[in-house]
Formats: structure tokens, C-alpha cells, sequence
């Protein structure tokens, strides 16, 4: 009951990258980066399994950006001259490659970190792909002309990339969307559609991840800007709630998420974020048990998750153990009051 995951990215090593940034740039290029790449995995991997999680990833720890660390394997995009976009319907801006021709890949996108992960932990091993809905609004479109269109493609190679992760023992394979908290109406036809087209023949766990944004700036700001009630969950989760994936990752701690909105995914499992990553205050156990026990009114026991609002990539890393810890603590203690 209640077993502990995280959202995805973790925070990379000083040796690795640039800290606290969301496209840090790496230390080291070649063979020099690729082992410290490896490091990094397995530091991750070794400090998710001491906090007691259940289920564990890579962190991330390959990928400069959690949409980017995809792109750079697809034949068709041009990183030689990215130009400036307003991404998350202009929330922030970005420097983002270009879609210039057909998109293929060249081979594996993930296979290194991931066979890395799978050689070297006996826990439940998640892993990460970008949504072809925040793909697409993560790149200039200079071929396609049409965002369905260009989604559609995307999600076709990552159905490709999935299915060898699947080989490669993964358990379970999630897809990041934050894009489905910005363009509601889209989000809920054409975004879920082409996140199904993107998990087609998949027989391990599928999930997708929809938050607020990273803990950065610009997110924040945002956030203050939604007013008391953050409703954006209640257009798209009628169309999860009726496709064929299994898990939905959601924020819920220190948000204004009406609680009441998990039930619109009955039938699903449901990674209730208890941790926030837009502050460095550590949850104590006992908060993080509170929030379990309020969403324990609306998800079913056997299907609650608890896990962070979403990932970590721009905190401390310190404060990312410690949180870590917190999550796994209070879950046990939910256990202890709930089981």
C-alpha cells in the first residue's frame, strides 16, 4: 500500500552540470561526460533506494532537458540554430531547436541509462519520455504547418523508443505533459489521442505526468496568477479517465488543485504529488501522511501513489534528499494511520 515514487528528474551533480538550472550545461564532453552521465545514474539510483522508495528512475541524469535529452536522437530537427519561443503558451521564453524535415530516429535513444538503471536495481524501474503534446510546444515548427500533424509523428517515435525500453526491463513508462495544464481543449482530443498513439502495444505500466512546471520563477508567477482555484485538471481528465493508460502523476500539495478532481479518474492509479519542489522547506512526515489522507477520500487505497508534485531537476540537491526521505517517512506513517 502506498508505494513511494518520484515525478522523474532529480537534481545533477556539481561535477556533472551546472546546478539549480533547467538546461544546465555539462562539465565534460566525450567518453568523460558519458561516465560521468553513468555516475550520476547510479549515485541517483544507490540515494532514491537508501530513502526507502519503492519505485526508482534514472533522475534523469543523461538529459540536459527532460524534452530536449529526446530530441537530440531525431533525425529531422535542427539544433544548430535554435531561435527564442514562448513555450507553455508564452509563460516563459526558450531557446528551442527546429523541426525542419521528416523526424526519425537515428537508433536507441535511452537504451545506455536505461539497461544501466535495470542492471543495477531490483526495485520497480520507471522511466521518462517527453508527451508529443509538450514536445510540440517545446520546438519551432519549420515543416509540419500543423501541430496535430507534427504531435502525431512525435508520437510515433516515442512509441518506438518506449517498446525497446519495455525490452530493456523498464516497468513502467511515463509521459511527461505538462503541456496538458496549459491548452485545455486541445489537451483533452488531439493531446490524449496522440498519447495513446504514443503507448500503442505497450504491455508494461503507462503512466502520464501533468503539474504546474518546475519550481522556477516564471512557473511561481504563474501559479499566483490562477486565482484560488486551480480547476485545469477537470478538462482533461474525463479523456484520461476513459484511455487506456494506466497512471496519472497530478500536483497536489501546497496547490490550489480542488481535491475532489481525482475522482474524476476512477479506474486509474493516481500519483498524488505530496512533496513540493517550488520550495526548499522540507515536508515533515506528518504533512506528507495529511495529504495522503486527503486524497485517500477520493482515490482508492490500492491505487494511491504518493510522489512529488513534479521533478527536481532545478532544486538543491541536499533539499531533494531530504524531501526524498520526507516522502518515504510519511508514507509509512499514512500506512501506520490508514492501513
Amino acid at each position: 500500500m502506498f508505494p513511494t515514487a518520484t515525478a522523474g528528474s532529480l537534481p545533477k551533480p556539481s561535477w556533472l552540470s551546472e546546478t539549480r538550472k533547467l538546461w544546465p550545461q555539462w562539465k565534460a564532453q566525450g567518453e568523460a561526460l558519458r561516465q560521468a552521465k553513468a555516475d550520476a545514474t547510479l549515485l541517483w539510483i544507490k540515494a532514491q533506494e537508501d530513502a526507502g522508495l519503492d519505485i526508482v528512475g534514472d533522475g534523469e541524469q543523461s538529459r540536459q532537458h527532460f524534452v530536449h535529452g529526446f530530441l537530440e536522437c531525431v533525425e529531422g530537427i535542427d539544433f544548430e540554430h535554435k531561435v527564442k519561443m514562448g513555450i507553455r503558451n508564452n509563460r516563459y521564453d526558450a531557446m528551442v531547436p527546429q523541426v525542419v524535415a521528416p523526424l526519425r530516429l537515428r537508433g536507441r535513444v535511452h537504451a545506455f541509462e536505461a539497461q544501466l538503471a535495470r542492471a543495477h536495481t531490483r526495485r520497480k524501474l520507471k522511466f521518462t519520455l517527453p508527451g508529443p503534446m509538450t514536445i510540440v510546444d517545446t520546438v519551432a515548427d519549420r515543416f509540419y504547418g500543423d501541430r496535430v500533424k507534427m504531435a502525431t509523428a512525435f508520437a510515433e517515435l516515442l512509441n518506438q523508443e518506449a517498446r525497446a525500453l519495455q525490452a530493456d526491463g523498464v516497468d513502467i513508462i511515463q509521459f511527461d505533459e505538462p503541456a496538458f495544464n496549459v491548452y485545455l481543449q486541445e489537451a483533452a482530443t488531439w493531446g490524449v489521442q496522440a498519447l495513446e498513439r504514443a503507448i500503442e502495444g505497450l504491455a508494461c505500466t503507462t503512466a502520464v505526468h501533468i503539474c504546474y512546471g518546475y519550481g522556477i520563477q516564471a512557473n511561481i508567477d504563474w501559479k499566483h496568477s490562477l486565482g484560488e482555484q486551480w480547476r485545469q485538471y477537470e478538462q482533461v481528465f474525463p479523456a484520461l479517465a476513459a484511455s487506456r493508460i494506466d497512471q496519472v502523476s497530478l500536483e497536489c500539495y501546497h496547490s490550489q488543485v480542488p481535491p475532489e478532481l481525482m475522482k474524476l479518474l476512477a479506474g486509474k492509479d493516481v500519483m498524488v504529488g505530496v512533496i513540493d519542489v517550488a520550495t526548499e522547506e522540507v515536508e515533515t512526515p506528518e504533512q506528507v501522511a495529511d495529504t495522503i489522507g486527503r486524497a485517500l477520500q477520493f482515490v482508492a487505497r490500492d491505487r494511491l501513489i504518493p510522489c512529488t508534485n513534479c521533478g527536481m531537476a532545478p532544486m538543491d540537491r541536499e533539499v531533494a534528499l531530504k524531501k526524498l526521505q520526507a516522502l518515504v517517512q510519511g508514507a509509512e506513517l499514512a500506512r501506520k494511520r490508514f492501513g
